[in-house]
C-alpha cells in the first residue's frame, strides 16, 4: 500500500507518515517494480499501535521504546502520564472556573474584565495583605462565587473581614454557596460559613443559620446562637442559656439574652431557666448564672437575684446583693 492510501486510510497525514519514516519509527519494508515505497500489513499494524499509544499521551519516542524495547515497562511511564493528565485537568478546570466568574460578573467593557482578572489572581496570592487589598480595592461588582470560595477557605481574620464585608455588599447573592459550607464535613469551613452568614443581615441568612443551631461541632452552635440573639431571634435562647451556665462565652452569651429579654418578651421565661439550672450547678456556675441575671431586666429578674442575696454560697451572695443594689440605683 502506497503512502497515499495508507493516509486516506489510516487518517494520518502524508507528512506525518514521512516523518515517520525519518526517525525510524513506522518504515515501509516493500518496494514497487516502480522503487516506490510500499506499506506491509505488518507496517501498517504497526503504524496503528504508534497511533493508539499516541492517544494515552506517549511521546514518539516513548512509543517507539514500547514497540521496540523488550524490557519496556509501561507501569512508570502510565503512572506518570496518570500524574500529568490530572495537572492538565486541574489547570484547564481552574481555567474555566475563572472564565465562568469572569462571565458572570457581565464586564461591559475590557477594563471590567481585567479588574476581575486581577482579583481573582490576587486572591490567590500567598501574601495575606496582598488578598486582602485585592478586596478592599475593588469598586467593580465582584464574582459572587470567588468571593465565597475565598471566604470559606480564608485563616486570616483580616482578609476574612474583608471579604464577609464585600459578601455583605453583595445582598446575599452568595447564598447558596455559604449555604453548601454549613453543609461541609470541614468544622473550619463551617465556623467560617457562619461568619460569613453573620455578615449578611437578610431573612434567607437569619433562616441558613437556624438550621445549624443543633451543628455537632459546640463552637458553630455558639457563634450561631450569639448572632441569631443579636438579630433578635427567640430559637437562640437554649443555647444561649448553655452557654452562659457551662462559661461558654458566657459574658457575651449573659448580654445576648439580656436583649432577646426586651426585644422578645421573653425575659420570664430566661429567668426561670436560669434559676432552674441553680440547683444541679457547681459554684461557678451558679456564679456566673446570678451574672446572667444582672443583665435580664424586668422584675422576675429582680426577685431572682434577691433570692439569691441569701445564697448559701458567700460570693454568689455577695454577687447578687451587689447587682441588686446597683439596679436598685
Amino acid at each position: 500500500m502506497l503512502i497515499g492510501e495508507v493516509s486516506r486510510r489510516s487518517g494520518v497525514s502524508a507528512r506525518m507518515l514521512r516523518h515517520y519514516d525519518r526517525l525510524g519509527l513506522v518504515q515501509p519494508t516493500g518496494r514497487t517494480s516502480g522503487g516506490y515505497r510500499e506499506y506491509s500489513p505488518d507496517d501498517i499494524r504497526r503504524l496503528f499501535h504508534v497511533e493508539s499509544l499516541r492517544t494515552l499521551g506517549l511521546s514518539l519516542d516513548d512509543a517507539r521504546r514500547a514497540l521496540d524495547e523488550p524490557g519496556f515497562a509501561p507501569s512508570e511511564l502510565i503512572g506518570e502520564l496518570v500524574r500529568h493528565t490530572r495537572q492538565r485537568i486541574a489547570a484547564e478546570q481552574e481555567l474555566l472556573t475563572r472564565l465562568e466568574r469572569v462571565d458572570a460578573a457581565a464586564p461591559a467593557q475590557w477594563g471590567d474584565v481585567l479588574r476581575i482578572v486581577t482579583l481573582l489572581r490576587g486572591l490567590e496570592s500567598e501574601f495575606e495583605a496582598r488578598r486582602q487589598q485585592a478586596v478592599l480595592s475593588q469598586d467593580a461588582e465582584l464574582p459572587v462565587d470567588a468571593l465565597v470560595e475565598a471566604a470559606l477557605a480564608e485563616d486570616d481574620p483580616n482578609v476574612a473581614g474583608a471579604l464577609r464585608w464585600s459578601l455583605a455588599r453583595s445582598g446575599g447573592d452568595g447564598l447558596g454557596g455559604l449555604a453548601a459550607g454549613l453543609e461541609s464535613d470541614s468544622v473550619d469551613v463551617r465556623r467560617r460559613a457562619v461568619a460569613a452568614l453573620g455578615a449578611v443581615r437578610t431573612a434567607e441568612a437569619t433562616a441558613l443559620l437556624r438550621h445549624v443551631l443543633d451543628d455537632p461541632d459546640r463552637d458553630v452552635r455558639d457563634r450561631v446562637a450569639i448572632t441569631l440573639g443579636a438579630r433578635g431571634d427567640a430559637d437562640a435562647i437554649p443555647a444561649l442559656l448553655e452557654m452562659a451556665v457551662e462559661g461558654r462565652r458566657d459574658v457575651e452569651a449573659a448580654e445576648t439574652l439580656g436583649l432577646l429579654a426586651e426585644t422578645s418578651g421573653s425575659g420570664e421565661d430566661i429567668v426561670s431557666a436560669l434559676r432552674g439550672a441553680l440547683d444541679a450547678s457547681e459554684p461557678a456556675a451558679r456564679l456566673r448564672i446570678t451574672q446572667a441575671l444582672a443583665e435580664i431586666p424586668g422584675p422576675a429578674a429582680v426577685a431572682a437575684l434577691a433570692a439569691l442575696t441569701r445564697d448559701a454560697d458567700r460570693t454568689v451572695a455577695a454577687t447578687a446583693a451587689a447587682i441588686a443594689t446597683r439596679r436598685g440605683e
